[in-house]
């Protein structure tokens, strides 16, 4: 359980500073088809130069608001592609992998901005090709498949129609002699003589820290890719990807490399290359071994019936089991704190007993209609103090007690008996008798009715 937790908050962690940058730097797309003899890849580069020059001087005189692109493609007709797939190849073989770059197609482009600070200068070679050899040996059941080529890089000068594609510095000697000059025998001429065709941090992350899916539903909308026919099913799809910041990979960062020129002014030069991506697909089940060093897939048709996990490792099940641990644990102690809290509560009547309370009227009539409003009050005011509002305390601390009016004098029996009007002055209603205009009492009638009043004066 600690286990799972600890990478939950490492894998937190990661997502909130190791974001991954954009999908440049080498770029592998490859689907390898292990029933057949060749199968087709793809590989991008691209590395971008700043040239900056806050203070002005020759290059800012010269570069700023200049704008040009150069641009190719070719096959392997052309001596050019022919020595870079040499390369490649040589490449390959000294990493210790059987498979051959057969066919290439190789598409470059070189751009340049300026600006008034400073000069960027983008650099994209796309490696469009065959790869064929990759199957190590073959039986009934699986085919061993060689993934010890991923590394194709080459530090070679490539030159295509007159244009050398690999080295940064060299383009300049063509396209832009002034800033060759400038750069040549200085710190810059380092940063600009690193390889643009370079893909050997694809081929050091080992396969295992990629992540690893598959799809078992067959590759009916995805034959056509795999240069199959649309009428073949059944089988799966193994894919491994790289480049995404994470546990398995570590923290993927920008390569940049700078230095200062001195020249009529200082200028900075920096050169910025992304991280690598790499997307690796094969049909069928593969499962990754090593065989004499180099990285092997052995590829099933089907994947092994107890096999249920889709991704590398145990991984993915350990988060979720921490996960689902962790929210047991919660609920646990949710009703744990619950059952306590309520153990605690005293069992029967909460509050004031019922019997111990008596109902006051406070409905006063209005004529001859009574309302029958009313409110509890403690039969005894012996627990008073312990049951009143603190805010009522303070109340009475500030206001002084209200003075005690002696109620008005009413009449006796007797005479309530011989005057209706004051029969009900108790309840404040003998102003019944001036509402009716007329007063059915006796001289000795004390109502305080002006009608009854002057009804008593007469029979005086």
């Amino acid at each position: 359980m600690a286990k799972a937790v600890l990478l939950t908050v490492l894998l937190a962690g990661l997502i909130v500073i190791g974001s991954s940058g954009p999908a440049w730097g080498a770029q592998l797309d490859s689907r390898i088809n292990p029933n057949n003899d060749s199968s087709p890849f793809k590989m991008s580069y691209l590395k971008t130069v700043f040239i900056e020059y806050p203070n002005g001087g020759v290059l800012f005189d010269n570069l700023s608001g200049a704008e040009w692109r150069t641009f190719g493609e070719a096959d392997a007709t052309n001596p050019g592609v022919q020595k870079l797939m040499m390369e490649l190849n040589d490449g390959i073989q000294q990493d210790g992998s059987q498979a051959k770059v057969t066919d290439l197609n190789v598409l470059y482009e070189f751009q340049l901005k300026g600006r008034n600070l400073q000069t960027s200068i983008d650099y994209r070679v796309i490696l469009e090709g065959t790869l064929s050899n990759y199957v190590i040996t073959e039986d009934s059941q699986k085919k061993l498949v060689d993934l010890g080529w991923r590394g194709l890089s080459t530090t070679s000068s490539i030159v295509i129609d007159g244009i050398e594609i690999n080295i940064p510095l060299d383009v300049l000697k063509t396209e832009e002699p002034l800033l060759y000059n400038t750069f040549v025998n200085t710190e810059a001429e380092n940063v600009l003589n690193r390889e643009l065709i370079n893909a050997d941090f694809i081929l050091e992350q080992p396969l295992t820290n990629w992540h690893f899916l598959f799809d078992p539903t067959g590759i009916n909308a995805d034959a056509s890719t795999f240069g199959l026919d649309d009428e073949i099913a059944g089988f799966v799809i193994s894919s491994w990807t790289m480049g995404e910041s994470s546990i398995r990979e570590g923290r993927q960062v920008e390569r940049v490399y700078e230095a200062e020129v001195m020249s009529d002014e200082t200028y900075t030069v920096r050169s910025v290359q992304s991280t690598d991506t790499g997307n690796l697909f094969i049909i069928g089940f593969g499962a990754l071994d090593i065989l004499d060093g180099i990285e092997i897939a052995g590829v099933t048709p089907t994947p092994p019936e107890d096999y249920m996990t889709t991704s590398t490792g145990d991984f993915p099940v350990m988060i979720i089991y921490g996960m689902a641990g962790l929210a047991a644990v919660a609920g646990i102690g949710f009703f744990f704190i619950s059952s306590r809290s309520m153990k605690k509560q005293a069992v029967g009547q909460q509050g004031i007993d019922p019997s111990n309370l008596v109902g006051y009227q406070t409905s006063a009539s209005s004529g001859g209609y009574q309302t029958n409003r009313g409110e509890a009050q403690l039969k005894s005011d012996a627990d008073y103090n312990q049951t009143r509002s603190v805010y009522e305390a303070s109340s009475q601390e500030q206001t002084p007690p209200p003075q005690q009016q002696t109620p008005p004098p009413t009449a006796s029996a007797a005479e309530e008996a011989a005057c209706g009007c004051a029969a009900s002055a108790e309840m404040g209603s003998e102003c019944d008798c001036e509402m009716q205009g007329s007063c059915l009492c006796d001289g000795t009638c004390a109502c305080n009715a002006s009608i009854c009043q002057e009804h008593t004066s007469t029979m005086r």
